[in-house]
């Protein structure tokens, strides 16, 4: 009889906890694409594969310094608001690219409203999602970003996202760069039973940031295959849609034990 309850106790918790972290079951063959640091090619190449595809995507943008003002290494205020208006979410990756997980709350507090201030000036929604530059980060960061009412905040990891088992602030991803093409096209084969898989990708071609480059030609490759294989290709924003990020944080504790940088 006790193990009898002990069961249907289980059973129960864990029905009760996925009826109130989803809002609609999460569909195998599906993908979420970041982009971090605002690199120019995100504009002038990521963007219009992005429309030709008809797939959705989050910028999450910041002035990467020193070099944010020279418009052939990094996008401009203009063109991320063309990207807001093509339709993709712009969300926040702090003013200059700082490691979170070394700043007091005030200091988190000025770098994440610059880019907030930024976006009003612009007619931009407030960023509403979030990415740890350098995949800084620790508990005190999870605290500061609930102060701030974020939804999601974006780790990497390279596993796929389970909404019912990670912390909306602590998504995983796979970053690609120009030599990890087989780790990638494996990992989109985890977008299933209920898992997400979110790519972390930079500039398409990243000219200042080598290490994290992505060949167009490779981009281009991702995106057909995803096209050819019905993937079904959203923004963090979009999430929204599947995952109550609220109920979750309320039932599920952040693990920072596990790997959270690629």
């Amino acid at each position: 009889m006790k193990n009898f309850l002990v069961v249907l106790f289980t059973v129960f918790t864990i029905f009760y906890c996925h009826s109130q972290i989803l809002k609609q079951k999460i569909p195998d063959k599906l993908v979420v694409l970041t982009f971090d640091d605002a690199p120019a090619s995100q504009y002038s190449v990521v963007a219009p594969m992005l429309k030709e595809y008809g797939f959705g995507a989050t910028f999450f943008v910041c002035e990467f310094p020193p070099n944010y003002k020279d418009s052939t290494l990094y996008m401009n205020w203009r063109q991320i608001k063309a990207l807001d208006n093509m339709g993709f979410e712009v969300a926040n990756h702090t003013r200059t690219h700082a490691n979170v997980s070394k700043l007091t709350q005030t200091e988190f507090n000025a770098e994440l409203e610059y880019i907030e201030n930024k976006c009003d000036s612009l007619g931009i929604a407030k960023p509403q999602n979030f990415a740890y530059p350098g995949y800084g980060l620790n508990a005190l960061t999870l605290e500061f970003l609930q102060k701030k009412e974020y939804t999601f905040a974006r780790a990497g990891g390279s596993r796929a996202y389970d909404p019912l088992v990670d912390h909306p602030y602590l998504i995983p991803s796979w970053a690609t760069d120009a030599e990890n093409k087989k780790e990638i096209m494996s990992s989109l084969d985890q977008a299933k039973n209920g898992k997400i898989v979110v790519l972390t990708l930079h500039g398409v071609p990243d000219i200042e940031h080598p290490w994290v480059n992505t060949p167009p030609a490779l981009f281009r490759e991702y995106l057909q295959y995803l096209s050819d294989h019905n993937y079904k290709v959203i923004s963090l924003r979009q999430l929204q849609a599947y995952i109550d990020a609220d109920e979750a944080k309320g039932i599920i504790s952040p693990d920072l034990k596990k790997k959270l940088s690629n």
